[in-house]
């Protein structure tokens, strides 16, 4: 069983629509935030609706959709938890944007970080109180034996706020991990700063390659079939 959800109805409609999303990425106040390790953020605003605008559905992943959301006790919320710093959050937010679209799902987003970037394993909001730490403690990603605070967070509730699955980060079949860490390793006769340079070129090669756009379907697959399990069979044990 759950523990009991700091995400009530009235921090849920406190959130941000897609469209209010969008807008505020640009904003001097969120371009003013630590971005990613605490580096300076840039404007990815226009990069993130180009993204939206070429996302589209397949007639199967709407009829799922619709078929999902006419259940008693189907999905009608979702929470996303996001920063566009994060090249999944770019590649995965537009994309639950149109899942909610099409099923007619009430979509809120919020930001993980305040003024400073987080990387604590046990985010409080004790320790960043103009952060959203205590709705990303309750969908913390364990792995290799550590918690992450990865992104973006999916969070598919009830009409009534009641929870039925989320999602995190990237879908199943993209092994990044194992992907980015070979673009990033260093290469015979690179220096450091040779390796970084070309890591974070190969990596937005990567991002803007035919392959981002599979994972991003991969993910809108992996939410849906989700979705239906949950409600066909029930909670996972």
């Amino acid at each position: 069983m759950r523990k009991p959800s700091v995400v009530t109805p009235d921090r849920f409609a406190s959130g941000m629509t897609f469209e209010q999303y969008l807008a505020d990425i640009g904003t001097p106040e969120n371009l003013a935030r630590e971005g990613s390790l605490g580096a300076p953020r840039r404007d990815w605003s226009a990069h993130v609706r180009a993204w939206y605008e070429a996302t589209r559905l397949s007639d199967a992943q709407v009829a799922a959709l619709r078929w999902l959301a006419s259940r008693p006790d189907g999905p009608a919320k979702v929470l996303a938890i996001s920063e566009d710093w994060s090249s999944d959050c770019r590649r995965d937010v537009p994309v639950l944007a149109r899942l909610a679209e099409a099923a007619g799902f009430e979509l809120r987003i919020f930001r993980r970080d305040g003024q400073r970037f987080s990387a604590s394993p046990k985010p409080s909001r004790a320790e960043a109180p103009d952060s959203n730490a205590d709705i990303m403690a309750e969908f913390l990603n364990e792995k290799n034996g550590q918690t992450w605070q990865s992104i973006p967070v999916a969070v598919f509730y009830t009409k009534n706020l009641e929870y039925l699955y989320h999602y995190i980060e990237y879908p199943g079949i993209y092994h990044k991990d194992r992907i980015v860490g070979r673009i990033r390793a260093a290469r015979s006769g690179e220096s450091q700063e040779e390796t970084r340079k070309r890591g974070d070129r190969e990596f937005m090669e990567l991002q803007q390659s035919p392959f981002f756009r599979v994972w991003a379907c991969a993910a809108a697959d992996e939410m849906i079939s989700a979705l239906y399990e949950r409600l066909a069979v029930g909670p996972s044990s």
